[in-house]
């Protein structure tokens, strides 16, 4: 069931001051708590809150509790936040809640299932959180109908790492020309986006997604940092040190073992 403009507008405010509370230092029962009396009350993300509260209190994971609110919570929403709860798992819990920001965001402005799409299947593409069950959550969003279901579980699901993606959209898009005995109503994309992934095939799939953000204005992924702790001088020369630190050890056991051997540190002529 699709929700009201108001609720995604409050799920976007819920996502982000999360975040931001998360990198103050507070845990995840204090914000949960403190955000029930903050959200407003006309929408039912409130009660949705204080059900995550609970769930967290017992069992330390949100997901379980957004699972059993499926009326409120899409299935990819729940997908989103189940990866990031997994131990052995590399997918950041404020990345996930960033992701989950800026979705309710696009959807609190006149979304359409295009834009979703591509949203969420980018999502699963650079954050490698895998298909087979990404892709089962895309196709049970609300937004999509069962032409978009059928498409995404039969066709996607089957073709996906052995066909381009590029393609599979070009020929399912109003600038692919359909033969005569071909149904209309096979056609899920435009034509601009037909036109864009007809240029992209056999390219990397994150230039076509890039191309989409650039000409149609879809939302555009949140991009994982790898190296935030460069950017930190501190941390810098932290590790400059530590560097120095075991070239020193190293001559220091070779000294033990018999003697250091000097000939990596001559000038090759």
């Amino acid at each position: 069931m699709l929700l009201e403009k108001e609720e995604y507008i409050e799920q976007e405010f819920f996502f982000k001051t999360f975040t931001q509370r998360l990198q103050d230092g507070y845990s995840t029962q204090e914000i949960l708590y403190g955000m029930k009396s903050e959200l407003l009350n006309a929408t039912n993300l409130p009660l949705a809150v204080g059900v995550l509260l609970t769930e967290v209190k017992h069992s330390g994971k949100m997901s379980l509790a957004m699972e059993r609110m499926s009326h409120y919570f899409t299935p990819f929403q729940t997908f989103v936040m189940r990866q990031a709860e997994k131990e052995e798992g590399r997918f950041d819990f404020r990345l996930a809640l960033k992701v989950l920001e800026r979705e309710a965001k696009y959807r609190s402005d006149n979304p359409t299932p295009q834009g979703v799409f591509f949203y969420q299947f980018e999502t699963l593409s650079r954050n490698r959180l895998g298909f087979d069950y990404g892709l089962e959550a895309i196709s049970n969003d609300p937004i999509f109908d069962d032409r978009w279901r059928r498409w995404i579980n039969v066709i996607l699901r089957r073709q996906i790492g052995f066909v381009d993606i590029a393609k599979l959209v070009y020929v399912r898009s109003a600038f692919y020309n359909l033969r005569d005995d071909e149904d209309p109503n096979l056609i899920l994309f435009g034509e601009r986006e037909g036109r864009i992934a007809f240029a992209s095939q056999g390219r990397d799939p994150l230039f076509f997604f890039s191309a989409l953000n650039r000409h149609i204005g879809y939302p555009e992924v949140v991009r994982q940092k790898r190296h935030e702790e460069l950017e930190n001088p501190e941390i810098v020369e932290l590790r400059r040190k530590l560097e120095l630190l075991e070239d020193k050890i190293q001559l220091l056991q070779e000294e033990l073992k018999g003697g250091v051997n000097l000939e990596r540190f001559y000038v090759k002529q």
